[in-house]
């Protein structure tokens, strides 16, 4: 069944690459019809999370934001399916880095890189960086109970070269490369909703108390890493564009938690520039502080 269920996809990667992309996001339109109007996709929890991120907003504005949010969302589902097709070019062009030379710079020290963005534009295709750089890259992933859709993601995400890196498993990896000092970048989504039992640090973040994920930063800490934020912009639909920030150089000098504000509070920037374009759908305030 698990292997149906994966081959199931990727015939559907297929048939999308069939069409080139902007054919596909003539049925964005569709698809964002259906889901905003009709399925109604969790849009009492979109509705939810910006009138307590944004409560100086009108109702107005915030059901704009909405809208367009759910437009991005339809644009980010296509164009993951595709990314499974892109050629090498076609992967270059989806994605690119203003200062590329930046992490390069302190991977030829023999550093370790670590870095932290958010569900913000299209964070999957930041799996085409292999395509710039010859050092090893991990996106750290968390396990997904479905077996297929966790196959499928881990092939789609490993197509230009990465190597997806399961959370548990993250700084053992890390760690034995900081120790015989091969340089290499890691990626963490650090936006998501901890465990209610690995909660350990509470920050304000778009004006709501917000328990926030603290393994990046530890991560950091223990192999002495480079800290950098993905800072990214939709350039238009197929094409972000990222400027990587440094958050620090000596992660064993910075007062605990610092890394990780520092970090929400250039999301919060980010968020509140374009709103539009972060994963609003999410439950990102499930569990709230006592």
């Amino acid at each position: 069944m698990e292997k149906a269920g994966y081959f199931l996809l990727k015939l559907i990667t297929w048939i999308f690459w069939l069409f080139p992309l902007r054919f596909h996001y003539f049925m964005v339109n569709f698809c964002y019809f259906v889901i905003y109007h009709i399925f109604r996709y969790r849009r009492a929890v979109v509705e939810s999370n910006l009138k307590n991120s944004f409560p100086e907003k009108t109702p107005r504005v915030r059901t704009r934001i909405a809208s367009h949010f759910y437009r991005h969302f339809c644009d980010v589902f296509i164009e993951t399916l595709y990314f499974d097709r892109l050629s090498v070019k076609q992967g270059k062009g989806a994605v690119k880095y203003r200062n590329a030379d930046l992490p390069e710079f302190y991977m030829n020290q023999g550093r370790q890189v670590v870095v932290i963005l958010g569900h913000y534009n299209n964070w999957e295709w930041f799996c085409n960086w292999p395509l710039y750089s010859k050092y090893e890259f991990y996106p750290v992933y968390k396990k997904i109970k479905n077996k297929s859709f966790e196959r499928f993601y881990l092939s789609l995400r490993s197509h230009f070269g990465a190597i997806p890196l399961e959370r548990s498993l993250t700084f053992r990896k890390l760690m034995e490369n900081h120790q015989k000092g091969i340089p290499s970048m890691s990626a963490f989504l650090f936006d998501q909703t901890p465990r209610i039992y690995e909660i350990q640090h509470w920050v304000t973040f778009l004006n709501q108390e917000t328990p926030v994920i603290l393994g990046a930063e530890k991560v950091a800490r223990k192999t002495n890493a480079i800290v950098l934020f993905a800072n990214s912009q939709k350039i238009k639909r197929g094409q972000y564009e990222v400027e990587f920030q440094l958050v620090t150089e000596n992660p064993a000098d910075c007062k605990k938690y610092e890394i990780t504000e520092k970090c929400l509070h250039l999301l919060e920037k980010q968020i509140n520039e374009h709103p539009e374009f972060w994963l609003w759908s999410h439950k990102r305030w499930k569990h709230k502080r006592k």
